[in-house]
Formats: structure tokens, C-alpha cells, sequence
């Protein structure tokens, strides 16, 4: 895909960017740039490779999720501003 000047134009539009004539040149060198790059891409034979959602193999580092003793809720509640029947008390949001 060519990008031409009227392109990075309409994408400025819809983004809602009100480009200079200098970060138009400067869109317009690095949207050819990330299209040739895409197009190079493309280029590459990807038969049997399996689909990745990430570029590195991620490994979970959180701790097993194992259910402990909670705090007792006089404890959770005694800097509370407002208390209400054991429940933190909020203020009215929505009338």
C-alpha cells in the first residue's frame, strides 16, 4: 500500500490531529516505514508455525491462589470514617 500525503491527511482527520507540515512529512516517512515492514512480514513463510498470543514463552509468577484466615472485622472496620450494622458506611452516590 502506497501512503501519500491526502492518506496520512484523512488519518490525521480521524484521529483528530491538527498536523504541521513537518509531523506530516514525519507521518508520512514512518507510516511507509511500518508498511514496508508489514509487507515484509508478509512475505515470510509461516506454514507450521503455531499461532503465539506473545512473542515470549509467559510463565504465571503469582502464588497459588489458597484460601488463609481473613482479618476480623472489627479490625478491618476501626479506621473506617462511617460505620454501619458491621459494613462501611459511603456516602450517597446516586440520588
Amino acid at each position: 500500500m502506497k501512503v501519500t500525503r491526502e492518506l496520512v491527511d484523512s488519518v490525521a482527520h480521524l484521529a483528530r490531529l491538527d498536523l504541521d507540515a513537518a509531523e506530516r512529512e514525519a507521518a508520512l516517512r514512518d507510516l511507509t516505514r511500518i508498511l514496508d515492514y508489514v509487507d515484509a512480514l508478509s512475505a515470510l513463510d509461516t506454514d507450521g508455525v503455531q499461532p503465539m498470543s506473545h512473542a515470549l514463552r509467559l510463565q504465571n509468577v503469582l502464588r497459588a491462589d489458597e484460601p488463609a484466615p481473613s482479618m476480623a472485622a472489627q479490625d478491618v472496620l476501626q479506621n473506617a470514617p462511617e460505620r454501619k450494622d458491621g459494613c462501611f458506611l459511603a456516602p450517597r452516590a446516586v440520588e
